[in-house]
């Protein structure tokens, strides 16, 4: 890889072609294509128990896309069906390598009934004044509509970039990347100077203001399975048996309420390290005479920060659980690392000053004046995987840290503006040729 110094910023001319071709219509008509294809396929539940997506429909129509504006393009599967897009744009001289990022996967819309904004239907663009739902919308086929744009202005444009640019779709990002940016990373050699990955960064103010901020680090996330176990009796003597539904309820507060061992980072998250409860499941069918003697409930573990680690995180959970056995004599309860889940780690933060934070923060102020926020996102997305193999890589995009259950949606006021910053952003940080 070739690091150069930062580029001047692209002639003026040229910068005018390319925004004046980032409309809001155009956002609208790209967005509208590209949020329901290949769906409900490549919807891509976190469940590690539960079968991925396909995102073979939308891979294959931005492989198409991108080869149309020039692209060198590559389908990269490390299982069938679950398609990866790398398209390349060599530069014509001596500058960095970019990659703009995002994935193709959504997570599951649930049940279709209730996106009442789009008629039931969740993957139907629907636009309600400023606000455009579906799945998708928001996270992240929205924002990615903002990358692929930004990249047909520019070619439109005529301009020529010295520095190369990488178009890097990926699979799997719902379910933290095996067969998506870690497999791309670890095995097929992927790599740039710069990494943007355009996902939600957006807010919005009570009184209505709104920005965007930069997401210059991420907390990490991880599954745990805590099971009670009990003894089983006739439903008619419960007083006789130990309900391990029972025994569940009592420890979960206290794991809902624990404090995790963690060193506090310069910009820490929205969210603490902190336990949530995602499943619980109790009692077989066909056994209700009985009281249950087992009870498994699925943990998430969010707000993680560097430093912390799977053993550190399961020590702080068992020396919870092993106060709770010395309260309660009756209590049997162990935990365990959930089946196939992954550690996912927080990461360390860019540099304000440094590149490619500097150049979409001059971006904004030229887009929307002032200062973007630089802030840690509680979420992940494939900036994780980048930052994790020592790639410069951040998060900027319109939508919004909300993560909606139904009715998910981007504001298209941020979407256009956001296409233009990362239209000046490539510009100014890979140079334009004369």
């Amino acid at each position: 890889m070739t690091v150069a110094r930062s580029a001047q910023p692209a002639v003026a001319s040229h910068r005018d072609a390319v925004l004046s071709f980032i409309t809001e219509q155009a956002w609208l008509d790209l967005a509208c294509e590209l949020i329901p294809a290949g769906q409900p396929e490549a919807e891509n539940p976190l469940d590690p128990d539960l079968p991925g997506g396909k995102e073979e429909g939308i891979a294959l129509l931005l492989a198409d896309k991108l080869a149309a504006l020039g692209f060198t393009v590559d389908l990269k599967a490390r299982t069938p069906h679950r398609l990866n897009v790398i398209g390349a744009l060599a530069g014509g001289g001596e500058g960095p390598s970019l990659i703009l990022n995002d994935h193709l996967d959504t997570y599951p819309a649930g049940d279709w009934a209730a996106w009442t904004m789009t008629g039931g239907h969740p993957f139907r663009p629907t636009r309600h004044g400023d606000l455009l739902y579906a799945r998708g919308t928001s996270d992240t086929r929205g924002n990615l509509a903002c990358t692929l744009l930004a990249v047909e202005a520019i070619r439109a444009a005529g301009v020529r970039l010295k520095g190369t640019l990488k178009c890097v779709y990926t699979a799997d990002e719902e379910k933290n990347g095996p067969d998506g940016s870690i497999f791309l990373l670890d095995e097929c050699g992927l790599e740039a100077d710069y990494t943007i990955v355009c996902e939600p960064t957006a807010w919005t103010a009570p009184d209505g203001g709104w920005g965007m901020g930069i997401a210059i680090a991420n907390c990490g996330n991880f599954l745990v399975e805590v099971e009670t176990s009990g003894i089983k009796t006739h439903l008619w003597r419960p007083d006789t048996g130990i309900n391990a539904i029972t025994k569940m309820m009592e420890l979960l507060p206290q794991l809902e309420q624990m404090s995790f061992a963690h060193t506090p980072a310069p910009h820490a998250g929205g969210t603490p390290p902190m336990v949530t409860v995602l499943r619980i499941a109790g009692g077989v069918p066909r056994e209700m005479q009985f009281t249950p003697d087992s009870c498994k409930a699925v943990l998430g573990v969010v707000g993680i920060l560097p430093g912390m680690t799977r053993e550190s995180v399961m020590a702080d959970i068992n020396a919870v659980i092993t106060d709770a056995l010395a309260a309660d004599p009756t209590l049997k309860a162990e935990a365990r690392p959930f089946p196939g889940a992954l550690f996912v780690d927080g990461t360390g933060e860019q540099e304000a000053d440094a590149e490619p934070v500097r150049t979409l923060r001059k971006a904004y102020g030229e887009v929307l004046s002032g200062e973007p926020k630089l802030y840690r996102k509680n979420a992940f997305n494939d900036t994780i995987r980048f930052s994790e193999r020592g790639f410069k890589a951040i998060t900027f995009g319109p939508g919004e840290d909300g993560w909606a259950p139904v009715n998910e949606s981007i504001h298209i006021g941020k979407a256009v503006a956001a296409t233009r910053i990362l239209a000046l952003t490539v510009m100014d940080l890979l140079g334009v040729e004369e």
